[in-house]
């Protein structure tokens, strides 16, 4: 999909559906709406690269939302492959190190330079989830200090493996953008418009004030997968950061 500037090209779609059917339902009635379609484990393991296929046959961008974290090789390969289906974006956990992000990219250029002409995806880095909490992060998980200190930590490590930029809360975009450049791509999730359930978000924002951060992206599921029409509040949604 070649981008015209519409503010409904920056949100991204998460398509959390168990099968194809459901996912098909929604593309329906948002049809003409020229939004990002998200596409995660879920709906990836159950449909696979066939689906993929399907939205990229319909004029979708897809971001690819596996979250790659493996030995650096691995990566690579699953790298590839991923940029060889003709996704736009995709993500790897930056805790998987400076290596394997590295590995990723290379995966990509390799991928790519057997396909001339082929468009490059983003290629981002999983920071925290946006169902981390502090207490999380520094009893379970094992890192000290507060989340966005490790946010800006993952943020540079990314930057500097290569990567077009993260995903991370709403919360730490405008740090991100100071840090490693106002370039340095964001893609945050955690979004719920004024009045909806947080649900088991721990970060939130609505979408006009993480636009207002500087998010180049937002992410958003339930606020309108999960409503009675999802096509009024994905157009409310849009109208919302047009103004």
């Amino acid at each position: 999909m070649k981008t015209t500037g519409n503010p409904a090209e920056r949100i991204i779609v998460a398509l959390d559906y168990p099968d194809p059917q459901g996912a098909r339902q929604l593309l329906k009635r948002l049809e003409g709406i020229p939004c990002y379609m998200k596409v995660g484990m879920e709906l990836f393991y159950a449909a696979g690269p066939q689906f993929v296929l399907e939205l990229k046959d319909a004029g979708y961008n897809v971001f690819l939302d596996l979250k790659l974290h493996d030995i650096p090789n691995t990566v690579k390969g699953g790298s590839a492959s991923i940029a060889r289906l003709g996704v736009d974006m995709f993500n790897v956990h930056a805790a998987g190190g400076r290596a394997m992000m590295e590995a990723a990219r290379e995966g990509v250029e390799q991928a790519l330079s057997s396909a001339p002409g082929a468009a490059k995806p983003i290629l981002i880095g999983v920071t925290q989830l946006t169902s981390t909490s502090r207490q999380m992060l520094n009893d379970e998980i094992g890192i000290a200090g507060p989340i966005e200190e490790a946010v800006l930590r993952y943020a540079e490590a990314a930057r500097n493996a290569g990567l077009d930029g993260v995903v991370a809360s709403p919360l730490e975009v405008a740090r991100i953008k100071e840090r490693c450049g106002v370039s340095f791509v964001t893609v945050t999730p955690g979004i719920r418009p004024a009045g909806a359930a947080i649900g088991d978000q721990s970060r939130v924002m609505t979408p006009e004030q993480a636009f207002a951060e500087g998010t180049d992206y937002i992410v958003i599921g339930r606020p309108i997968t999960a409503v009675d029409d999802p096509r009024e509040a994905l157009e409310r949604i849009v109208t919302s950061i047009s103004v």
